[in-house]
């Protein structure tokens, strides 16, 4: 089995974190806390645990996260207890080889894609019972029991060529989906949950900040969820901006003064001042905010109306200084998407994977020319530079493993 991870181990974290900017190749070296391993397939650690081999893997910012060391070590999430060893790659499409006697979700030659493992163990991985109440609902990436650490790990992912799972790990795929269609499964129903923490209304104004490949399908899943509404895309990349367009956005805000466009699209005013950013009053009705970081969710709340809502998308492990004013001043709502989970839409009650497969199915949401660069794992480094220069042209970029 061969794999790329990182160990939970503080002080090479904070020697890739330091010395990235200045040697990037610090990454590989055996200052890091990443590494690539080579070792023997281990066996089925329980009865309803399964292998898979992979076909194809995306690269996500969220594993460059972890990779880069761009996450503070006392962030929420780093500080509570879990693995000691994250193996990187979740977008993965796979076929089951193996599978313990225990068994059902799953069977042997059947594709499927990873689900909760990279959000960690929740109460049906971890077969506690009685589950919390947020398992108990289907919604496993909030589990009260997350850090219990009871039972075995996976090991394995999906920059590799195979992972070992729980079977509630993994998601079954149609056969009538692509493989390309699969490994965007999951960044698909990321943006999906996302927009339906808060649909747009018919008419709203809607702003995606951020054009990669989240933002890119919370543009799509806003044209899905309301395509009367008006949509707004604020990327960075001319490649971006013209895929943002083909996806159907209305408006696209570029370099410059962001503010003085939001206010134009909108008709919002926009008061301008010498030492800080501005303000608008009215604005736009929902913003996704797919980037998240101090500057993006400070700009986020200036350009949401009153009592319009943010809604952040994007992971940024950080410590943020942010100006909260609005919320109190505007009362404008804030509130996190975190992956994803059983949703109410449509007249259906539905985990959002199938509502994301649906859709490709039946071509409400599009796949073509999303995944730009595809590498074999041979060329990790090549790929991994890739993924992490958006100047490369890169929006999503796969590992072919087959």
């Amino acid at each position: 089995m061969r794999s790329i991870y990182v160990d939970k181990n503080v002080p090479r974290f904070l020697a890739v974190r330091t010395l990235y900017g200045t040697w990037p190749g610090v990454v590989w070296s055996p200052l890091s806390h990443a590494r690539v391993g080579r070792a023997p397939d281990p066996p089925l650690p329980g009865p309803r645990w399964i292998r898979v081999r992979n076909h194809q893997c995306g690269i996500c910012a969220t594993d460059l996260t972890l990779l880069f060391g761009r996450a503070s070590p006392g962030a929420a999430p780093v500080a509570l207890p879990g693995n000691a060893r994250f193996y990187l790659g979740h977008e993965v499409v796979g076929e089951v080889v193996e599978v313990g006697r225990a068994v059902r979700r799953v069977r042997p030659g059947q594709r499927v894609v990873m689900e909760s493992r990279f959000a960690g163990p929740n109460c049906r991985t971890q077969e506690i019972d009685p589950r919390c109440r947020f398992c108990a609902r289907g919604d496993t990436r909030l589990c009260e029991n997350a850090s219990l650490r009871r039972g075995p790990v996976g090991a394995g992912g999906g920059w590799g060529d195979s992972f070992t799972a729980h079977e509630d790990e993994v998601w079954p795929v149609p056969d009538a989906l692509t493989d390309d269609q699969a490994s965007l499964v999951e960044p698909t129903a990321v943006a999906l949950h996302a927009v339906l923490r808060r649909p747009p209304e018919r008419g709203d104004h809607v702003l995606v900040v951020g054009a990669g490949i989240i933002g890119l399908q919370v543009a799509q899943a806003v044209r899905v969820v309301q395509p009367e509404s008006h949509l707004t895309v604020l990327a960075r990349h001319d490649h971006q901006a013209q895929a943002a367009r083909r996806l159907g956005a209305d408006a696209i805000l570029r370099s410059g003064d962001v503010y003085a466009q939001a206010a134009a699209v909108t008709a919002a005013k926009h008061y301008r001042a010498p030492f800080h950013r501005g303000m608008l009053l009215g604005g736009y009705d929902v913003v996704y905010d797919c980037v998240s970081s101090a500057a993006t969710v400070t700009d986020s709340l200036r350009w949401a109306r009153a009592a319009g809502t943010v809604v952040l998308v994007g992971v940024h492990l950080e410590f943020l200084k942010v100006d909260l004013n609005p919320i109190w001043y505007q009362e404008v709502n804030l509130i996190g998407s975190h992956t994803f989970g059983p949703e109410s839409w449509d007249g259906r009650r539905a985990h959002t994977f199938d509502l994301v497969m649906d859709r490709f199915l039946h071509g409400d949401l599009k796949s073509d020319g999303l995944i730009t660069h595809r590498f074999p794992f041979e060329d990790y480094r090549k790929a991994i530079a890739t993924a992490a220069d958006k100047r490369s042209g890169a929006i999503k970029v796969t590992f072919d493993l087959r």
